[in-house]
């Protein structure tokens, strides 16, 4: 009977929200991009079409533009937050003391000027009038020809430039593991407008929180590199390695391919390429395929081509617990500085230990239904993806392995270690404005 009120309690309530709720609304984009990289130093250039679709209530004036790659410059607003935080995250500075007595220097600031990223528009234009910009590092503001009205639709075309930097945070070239194109947060991306407002938050190195779309890409780059990223291949036999059908013969012309990717109904679009990618893929029994992308190397080869059936058993695993995939393909990419969560995808590090290589993949895939499917702000609400993300993964990963014992207790420890160091935040605080990254 309690079981059974409880029930109707929640039943009325989500009844309630409903009903609160019928002016619910949410944004939308479509990206037309073409981009042509030059890996000799690693410079691109590209055009963007992107209809801009005002579903909410309100006239807008301004749109703004996440433009990631100009924070890794030094004097940037991520560099000085490197140096002024206690404990900086240490993928991104250099330690010239010790571990007692530690001296942080950060790499962003040593960065020269062939070494530091930046992302440019050389032109933008709205509805083929021509807009005034400000730049304020990682974000471009962008004021209007003419306002966007409650359910109108504009269209933007802009040309721009960008420069990949030295792989320091998530993005970038020639990472740890050697990979050449880690290329995540590298285009200009509109920022998302709900009830709230604008959501045009800095680039610091913390969450994100994106506009629903479609994107259509097109990559050209050097012949010999292999890519691997959002959205399904819509050449496959014209590029090959492994994305075309079997006995399908491919002769390459010219000195580069045009990789062309379309995704529907995500909010974020990455992708990583290397001349020694090997590339797998495995159909799943739910239809979805799996791709698995990663360098040519006897350390790491092993226990990349054991997670492959690992994460279609993984990937059941989660239909069946929280719901179908609703995307028809996924891709592991060996790139990156750990892992990272992207539409479609994701960026790992590493695969000389195969459990940490299955504990990050499980990690990462649980985060397609909770940050890519739900699409919650992470910058607001750090807490929301990571929270079941963690959970869910380690139910997987324990069904998968077969192991008993509590998956959660190395979660436990890290919280009762934070809970009585004193460092412990609100769980309420945005991402941006922790004071130290532990917390």
């Amino acid at each position: 009977m309690k079981k059974l009120i409880f029930s109707l309690a929640l039943l009325v309530s989500a009844f309630s929200q409903a009903q609160n709720n019928t002016c619910y609304w949410q944004q939308h984009v479509d990206y037309d991009m073409n981009v042509d990289m030059n890996v000799e130093n690693y410079r691109y250039t590209g055009t963007q079409e992107l209809v801009y679709t005002n579903n909410s209530p309100d006239t807008l004036h301004k749109v703004y533009y996440h433009m990631f790659f100009n924070a890794f410059q030094p004097g940037s607003e991520m560099d000085r937050r490197l140096q002024d935080i206690k404990d900086p995250d240490g993928r991104m500075v250099n330690n010239k003391g010790d571990r007692q007595n530690p001296d942080y220097e950060s790499r962003i600031a040593k960065l020269k000027e062939d070494e530091i990223g930046y992302l440019r528009a050389t032109s933008l234009t709205q509805d083929g009038k021509k807009v005034e910009t400000e730049e304020e590092e990682t974000i471009l503001i962008v004021h209007l020809a003419e306002p966007i009205l409650p359910g109108k639709s504009t269209t933007f075309k802009m040309e721009f430039e960008g420069q990949v930097p030295v792989q320091i945070r998530r993005s970038g070239r020639n990472n740890a593991d050697g990979v050449a194109l880690s290329m995540t947060q590298w285009y200009p991306k509109l920022a998302e407008y709900d009830f709230e407002g604008w959501h045009a938050d800095p680039y610091i190195a913390r969450e994100f929180h994106g506009v629903w779309g479609d994107f259509d890409v097109t990559i050209n780059i050097d012949k010999d590199y292999i890519i691997g990223g959002t959205g399904v291949l819509q050449n496959p036999e014209e590029i090959g390695y492994g994305y075309e059908e079997k006995g399908t013969k491919v002769k390459h012309k010219g000195k580069k391919l045009a990789w062309n990717f379309k995704a529907e109904k995500v909010h974020d679009f990455a992708w990583a390429a290397d001349p020694d990618f090997i590339h797998d893929k495995l159909e799943t029994e739910s239809g979805v395929m799996l791709h698995f992308l990663y360098k040519d190397d006897p350390k790491v080869t092993e226990a990349w081509k054991k997670i492959q059936p690992e994460t279609a058993k993984l990937l059941a695993f989660f239909n069946k617990h929280i719901g179908p995939y609703p995307w028809p393909q996924y891709s592991v990419i060996q790139g990156g500085d750990g892992g990272m969560e992207y539409a479609m995808c994701t960026l790992i590090t590493g695969g000389e230990d195969y459990n940490s290589l299955l504990g990050t993949t499980a990690h990462e895939f649980a985060h397609s239904w909770f940050q890519q499917l739900l699409a919650t702000n992470e910058s607001e609400h750090p807490w929301m993806d990571e929270g079941f993300t963690t959970y869910i993964s380690g139910l997987a990963q324990k069904t998968i392995k077969g192991t008993s014992g509590n998956p959660f207790a190395g979660s436990y420890r890290g919280y009762n270690y934070i809970a009585t160091s004193g460092a412990e935040q609100p769980q309420t605080t945005h991402g941006d404005r922790y004071d130290i990254n532990t917390a």
